[in-house]
């Protein structure tokens, strides 16, 4: 049913009456703690099979470390993995480790949808409503810490978003319905959407005062403080973005690379208010960022 000609998240197979979803993601370490590491890891992997509207039910593991590695530490990253899948229901089934010289780990996860609702990152109409569920500025907030910036204990709160599943805000856009969504991961809101747009064949703006960023984040981009891939992410979007007046830093947290990030919702406009609410009800903290516009397909606007 899905391949990957429009960058969707997940891989989807029709198997009967089921769609099955399919998809790998691993990392090198984010944060020092391993237990922490193997947490935001597999939630990370698992929000693929959350941003097309599915239900993750096995996965793999997929480890390196070097051999050198105390192996009390390579136990607790598989344990924080295997906690996470716990959390979401999701059965850790196996997995292939080898030796290598940077520690990686990840999961490579099986889901089911129900065919006619799944979601995909195109689909998204003039007048829809952008919707994300979760604050960017991840990256750079994480830099901070390599820089010794920030500790474990100040970046908590983040530590904790990336850790979080997307089951529910999931949940919550299937029940109310959404156009197209995809999470937001290493290309950044402004690189996801441009993808969702693009795909859709619609333009987009983006309301720079709505998007929720972490605190210290702007101020750390303004001094310089940013992931090495971010400079990337902007050379490949300036065709596509009408950058406005706003400073230098912005561009820079828009297009921050996110580990673990919320999901992004094209949602119609008379459904906006009931899929807020319903992800409320569920305990997510989500905002208006957008909306989608006739136009040049991958065109964004920052209002």
């Amino acid at each position: 049913m899905v391949g990957f000609e429009t960058s969707d998240d997940a891989a989807v197979y029709l198997l009967g009456d089921r769609a099955i979803l399919l998809t790998v993601d691993f990392f090198t370490p984010m944060v020092d703690d391993p237990y922490d590491f193997g947490r935001i890891t597999a939630a990370n992997a698992l929000s693929d099979v959350y941003a097309m509207g599915g239900r993750p039910l096995v996965a793999l593991n997929i480890l390196a470390f070097p051999c050198s590695m105390d192996p009390d530490v390579v136990v607790r990253v598989l344990q924080g993995g295997a906690a996470k899948c716990a959390e979401a229901g999701v059965l850790v089934v196996g997995g292939h480790t080898i030796d290598d010289s940077e520690p990686k780990f990840g999961l490579a996860v099986m889901g089911e949808a129900e065919p006619d609702r799944v979601v995909r990152n195109v689909g998204a109409r003039k007048g829809d409503v952008l919707v994300l569920s979760k604050r960017i500025g991840v990256g750079i907030m994480n830099t901070a810490l390599k820089a010794g910036l920030e500790t474990e204990e100040t970046l908590a709160g983040v530590i904790e978003s990336m850790a979080h599943l997307n089951k529910a805000a999931c949940e919550a856009m299937v029940e109310v319905g959404v156009n197209a969504a995809t999470d937001v991961t290493g290309f950044g809101l402004l690189g996801h959407l441009q993808e969702m747009a693009g795909g859709s064949g619609v333009a987009a703006y983006l309301d720079v005062q709505s998007v929720p960023v972490w605190d210290g984040a702007l101020d750390y981009a303004r001094e310089g403080v940013k992931p090495g891939r971010t400079l990337d992410v902007i050379n490949a979007l300036d065709a596509h973005v009408e950058w406005g007046g706003f400073e230098r830093a912005w561009k820079d947290v828009l297009c921050d690379p996110q580990t673990s990030g919320g999901l992004l919702m094209a949602v119609s406009a008379d459904r906006a208010d009931v899929l807020l609410a319903t992800l409320e009800d569920r305990g997510e903290d989500a905002s208006v960022v957008g909306g989608i516009l006739a136009g040049e397909p991958g065109h964004i606007k920052l209002r």
